[in-house]
């Protein structure tokens, strides 16, 4: 599959531009206008499926609305294929959005796995449980929402 994307002169082409450029195979699962879709080569578990827009850019926030827009376009065709093939509704739909938080390759990418009962999967305190068992801190939390509702 040979695409036409946009690499920055200075910036060394990622694995997923590779992919697209059709230098190196991929497993198509889908694709459609600003996305593609193929298997993971090291699944999670069976069916373990990258969804990226097709133009290069390492965080979320660098794509403009309608690319995050048809992402999501790309994750849900992902989930409805996943859904048929492996008789679930249920998915975990994940991103690492930067260095420090996981992403280990610099183009934004969300895997979407399907999940069935007794597959391991869990809830997001079952991935990172809960600092303390305390009562909520209401005050700071009122105070950092009312910091990112004015934050640009």
């Amino acid at each position: 599959m040979k695409k036409d994307i946009a690499v920055p002169a200075p910036c060394m082409t990622t694995l997923f531009e590779r992919i697209l450029l059709g230098e190196i195979p991929s497993h198509e699962v889908a694709k459609g206008e600003g996305w593609y879709a193929f298997l993971d080569i090291f699944p999670r578990r069976e069916g373990h499926t990258l969804v990226i827009p097709t133009r290069p850019v390492q965080r979320l926030a660098e794509l403009t609305p309608e690319e995050g827009a048809q992402l999501m376009l790309g994750i849900t065709a992902v989930q409805r294929r996943l859904g048929s093939r492996f008789g679930t509704t249920d998915f975990t739909v994940c991103l690492h959005d930067g260095p420090l938080a996981g992403q280990e390759v610099p183009h934004v990418h969300v895997h979407v796995l399907p999940r069935t009962a007794g597959d391991g999967g869990g809830t997001l305190m079952a991935m990172w449980p809960t600092p303390s068992a305390g009562e909520p801190d209401h005050a700071r939390l009122g105070a950092l929402a009312a910091e990112l509702r004015e934050a640009v």
